[in-house]
């Protein structure tokens, strides 16, 4: 005896389809700045906290300076020094010049010996040479002293950007230690009201992502509320994510609330496609099937593994149902109908269809049960 079947149907629609890409990440400010020490010493002043907004040329904190500026002393002595002495060397120099010529006149007169002439020749040319050093000298004195004042401007950290404080890792009398690596004091972050989303996107997602589409996502502190962005940068560098091939997009984001925090988690949902007007059925539709008929007597042997069991194609799944997503099965006249057809974009729960004998309203079967 034959068992009687019931359908489940849903009627095929017309209507809108949006298909995303889920991808999960973090929040982060479009530029962060890392500030240290290129010196060391003791923490003289700390002049900014956390969350303060600082200026481009803001001094964050100070140094103890007492020994750079002793130091700076001494190069501005040294070089006070050698002006002095290239200033003798150029008086010098005019007095040599001076004889030098009343030699060379009394000479052309023979009044004067050809050794005096010598003489005066090599004073000038010794008071040449004494110019010469005592220029290189000043040079020197004013190198050492331009290098003095810039190690004692490094003294002063300050902001080089205009931002907001996020980390604070110095306070006064603090020691630090910049010889083997610069410790950051600082993090500044340019601006939280323009910010990105970084999220992991996987391989098989990649190709359908551009610069350019649209996203929504949420974080765990406003459950309730969606938030827009865009795709900025999608970079060509592979990560590895959880044994996972992953690709990074970047996604720009407005916070001019500044609801949004660096280091939140967020889950973007990111527009690949949308269609309007789109002939739409189920999902469960394209996955049913209805069991291939037997006769009565072989039924048993199909569903327990008998000889026609095993002659059964492999398309029959456990249940006996032949499995394709390229057909839908309608209900027509109480009948139900196999209609290939080609399907396009999903959005996880329904699926456009492109092309086949199927139209709005039709009755598409998304399941079945039989009667006892």
């Amino acid at each position: 005896m034959r068992r009687a079947v019931t359908y489940q149907t849903e009627a095929a629609s017309q209507g809108s389809l949006r298909v995303t890409v889920t991808a999960t990440g973090t929040i982060e400010p479009t530029n962060l700045v890392e500030i240290s020490s290129e010196l060391s010493g003791t923490m003289e002043a700390v002049l900014v906290d956390f969350n303060d907004t600082v200026a481009a040329g803001q001094v964050l904190a100070a140094l103890d300076t007492t020994q750079l500026e002793a130091q700076l002393a001494v190069q501005e002595a040294s070089h006070a020094a050698a002006n002095a002495r290239l200033l003798s060397a150029e008086a010098s120099l005019v007095e040599a010049e001076s004889s030098f010529e009343i030699a060379r006149q009394l000479d052309e007169r023979g009044i004067a010996s050809g050794t005096n002439l010598t003489s005066a020749q090599a004073a000038l040319a010794r008071a040449q040479a004494n110019v010469a050093i005592g220029q290189a000298d000043r040079n020197l004195a004013q190198a050492q002293l331009d290098a003095q004042k810039a190690e004692l401007d490094k003294a002063c950290i300050c902001s080089p950007i205009n931002g907001i404080v996020l980390q604070r890792n110095a306070d006064e009398g603090q020691i630090v230690a910049a010889s083997f690596s610069a410790p950051v004091l600082f993090t500044i972050a340019e601006d939280l009201s323009k910010m990105e989303l970084q999220v992991d996107v996987g391989e098989a997602d990649i190709g359908r992502i551009a610069v350019g589409d649209t996203a929504s996502f949420s974080v765990d502190a406003y459950d309730d509320q969606s938030f827009p962005a865009m795709i900025s940068l999608v970079r060509y560098a592979s990560e590895i994510v959880d044994g996972l091939v992953t690709y990074k997009a970047i996604l720009s984001i407005e916070n001019e609330a500044l609801l949004l925090r660096p280091g939140m988690t967020a889950t973007a949902d990111i527009t690949v496609a949308e269609y309007s007007d789109a002939l739409l059925v189920p999902n469960a539709a394209l996955r049913f099937a209805p069991p291939q008929i037997v006769p009565e007597e072989t039924e048993d042997e199909a569903s327990g593994g008998g000889l026609l069991g095993l002659l059964m194609p492999s398309g029959f799944g456990d249940d006996g149902r032949v499995r394709s997503d390229r057909t839908v099965w309608v209900l027509r006249e109480g009948v139900a109908v196999e209609v290939p057809v080609e399907k396009g974009d999903t959005d996880g729960r329904m699926t456009r269809i492109q092309s086949g004998d199927i139209t709005v309203g039709d009755l598409v079967i998304v399941d079945m049960t039989k009667g006892k």
